[in-house]
C-alpha cells in the first residue's frame, strides 16, 4: 500500500509537510505503522505536487526512487511554498511497473490525485468498467497500473462536469462491486478543498481555522488528528471537515462535521 497526504490553507514549504514532521511521509516511506498487509516500506517512487499560482495549475516532482535516497527533493522541497499540496510515497503492488510515471500525483489542470490501495483481480475485474473510457485515455494512461486507471476513471468523471466528492464516490462504489475487497483510499484536491475516501484503509484528517490535512497516517501527536470512519468520504476545507456515509445517498441526512 501506498501513504499519500492533502493540505490545504496558508503558504508552507513542502518541506514542513513532507520531510520534517516526527512521521512525516520520509519516515512512512521506511517506517509505516500501518499497512495492512500491504507491503513492509513504500519504496516504490514518490512525488508531490503543487500550485505555483493560486488557483492556476499544478506542479509535479516525481521519482521512481524511494524518497529517502533522492538528495534533490529535499532542496526543491525546502523552497518550494504553497497552500495546496498532494504528496504520496508508493508501495507498488507485485507485478506492476516501477517507474517514475508510476508514481502519485496524477494531475490535470488543477486536479491532483493519488490512491493508496490496490483493485483485486486486476486488471481482469475492472476490464468492463475500462471499456467505458474514451481509447484515447486508455492509450495515454500514466502507467499500466491500478492507481492509473483509477485517476482516468475519476477524471472522466469530473471532465463531465461532476461534482468532485459525487466522482470519488461514483469510481469506489462501481470499482468495489466488480472487485470486492480492493481497498481504494482515493484523495483529490483543487489546491482549495480536499475530497478523499477511505475504504478498507487507514485516513486520518486534522482541522483548524487556517488549514485542512487528510494523510494516510498522521504526522504526528497532535490531539487534534481524527480517523475518517470506514468507507466514508471527507471534504475538507479550513475551518471544516464532513464525513458522508458512502453506502448512502449523499441527499439522506448522514452527514457528520465538526467544526
Amino acid at each position: 500500500m501506498c501513504r499519500h497526504l492533502a493540505y490545504v490553507g496558508p503558504p508552507v514549504t513542502l518541506a514542513s509537510l513532507v520531510l520534517e514532521p516526527p512521521h512525516s511521509l520520509l519516515h512512512q516511506s521506511y517506517a509505516p505503522a500501518d499497512m495492512r498487509g500491504g507491503g513492509t516500506i513504500n519504496a516504490d517512487g514518490f512525488g508531490a505536487g503543487w500550485y505555483p499560482e493560486p488557483g492556476g495549475p499544478a506542479a509535479r516532482y516525481r521519482s521512481m526512487q524511494p524518497m529517502w535516497s533522492d538528495a534533490s527533493f529535499a532542496a526543491v522541497a525546502a523552497a518550494t511554498r504553497s497552500g495546496g499540496v498532494l504528496a504520496a510515497a508508493r508501495s507498488a503492488t507485485v507485478g506492476m511497473p516501477v517507474v517514475e510515471t508510476a508514481a502519485a500525483p496524477f494531475a490535470e489542470g488543477p486536479w491532483l490525485f493519488s490512491h493508496n490501495g490496490v483493485i483485486r483481480g486486476w486488471p481482469h475485474s475492472v476490464a468492463a468498467l475500462a471499456e467505458a473510457l474514451p481509447v484515447t485515455d486508455l492509450l495515454t494512461l500514466d502507467a499500466p497500473t491500478d492507481a492509473a486507471l483509477l485517476w482516468a476513471l475519476v477524471r472522466h468523471r469530473l471532465r463531465a462536469g461532476a461534482e468532485p466528492g459525487d466522482a470519488l464516490a461514483g469510481v469506489v462504489t462501481d470499482v468495489a462491486a466488480a472487485a470486492p475487497e480492493s481497498r481504494l483510499n482515493l484523495l483529490l484536491t483543487d489546491g482549495t478543498c480536499i475530497w478523499a475516501t477511505a475504504w478498507y484503509h487507514a485516513l486520518s484528517v486534522r482541522i483548524d481555522e487556517r488549514s485542512a490535512l487528510v494523510v494516510s497516517e498522521p504526522l504526528d501527536i497532535d490531539p487534534g488528528w481524527r480517523p475518517v470512519p470506514d468507507r466514508h468520504l471527507v471534504t475538507a476545507v479550513p475551518g471544516f471537515h464532513r464525513c458522508i456515509p458512502l453506502a448512502a445517498s449523499p441527499a439522506l441526512p448522514t452527514i457528520q462535521g465538526v467544526r
